[in-house]
């Protein structure tokens, strides 16, 4: 690889020192090195500037880099898997956070930079979610795609809400929950899995389903083939809108009658890995630290 783009929130210092820190450690690799522009005027005042950095255009620098280097939490990491995925390139977590479930660094690791630069490494390709509003009538709303999970609830306030799940055009059920959660494998190890959803295997070609505080006996988490076509339906009386959440970060309104689509998305993360270690070791690994 030739050219790497780095991700962080570099208001905060702790972050943007350690970006800077990789991004030093890669200019002594003899490549080039993006940050967005919008980050020269805060490098400048680190004083922390090099002639070699090159300042990007937020627009440009997922379709310019080759690879994308993420410094922080899972967050940071499905916010970057969301711009970084239509254009294919991969990404390499550095971790910031508090669990680092998707990163494959830690920030004292910096010495495999090399290996990535030289292309020793495995590419692990992560399904995504195709994800379609569409009101009564019919009529696209709005269209997003998610690494994690698309989450419809009542947004902030935890209120008891109606939902109905089909899959084509068959209902599987209707839901009285505080909501419902449709998860990628790789995102069934997250806000799923607190809900009491299944942990799947992340290259397991499956849908997950979990509502949220189901009012019922008989609610249960479901997965489903990663080719069925799921829909949920806002038919709740007492509330004037919902929300459709997309892996934490973006907020849809969803009103009685709206109805959200989930696919399988034709686009993949590519995640960047360097070490031998398996899907259950590394769960574990992680779990034991929260």
């Amino acid at each position: 690889m030739k050219s790497f783009a780095l991700i962080t929130n570099f208001n905060i210092y702790d972050k943007a020192n350690a970006a800077l820190t990789v991004a030093e450690a890669l200019i002594d690799l003899n490549v080039r090195v993006m940050i967005s522009s919008v980050n020269k005027d805060k490098i400048f005042r680190m004083h922390r500037n090099r002639r070699e950095y090159e300042y990007i255009s937020p627009e440009e620098i997922f379709r310019l880099a080759d690879c994308i280097v993420v410094l922080g939490g899972d967050g940071s990491i499905l916010d970057a898997a969301r711009r970084a995925a239509p254009f294919g390139k991969p990404l390499l977590g550095i971790n910031m956070g508090h669990l680092g479930y998707m990163s494959e660094l830690e920030i004292g690791d910096l010495s495999l930079l090399s290996r990535v630069v030289n292309g020793d490494y495995q590419l692990d390709e992560r399904a995504m979610l195709s994800i379609q509003v569409f009101n009564q009538n019919g009529g696209k709303k709005a269209e997003s795609f998610a690494l994690n999970d698309a989450v419809v609830s009542n947004g902030s306030v935890a209120r008891i809400v109606d939902l109905e799940l089909y899959e084509g055009k068959e209902l599987v059920s209707a839901f009285r929950a505080d909501g419902l959660i449709v998860a990628t494998p790789t995102g069934s190890t997250a806000y799923s899995l607190a809900a009491g959803g299944p942990i799947a295997d992340p290259h397991l070609p499956c849908l997950c389903v979990t509502p949220i505080c189901p009012h019922s006996l008989t609610a249960r988490p479901m997965l489903f083939r990663d080719s069925a076509t799921l829909e949920i339906k806002n038919v709740c009386q007492r509330e004037k809108m919902l929300y459709l959440t997309v892996d934490g970060r973006m907020n849809f309104e969803l009103y009685r009658g709206d109805i959200v689509r989930i696919t399988r998305s034709e686009t993949v993360t590519r995640l960047i890995r360097l070490r031998e270690k398996g899907f259950y070791a590394f769960l574990q690994e992680k779990m034991k630290s929260t």
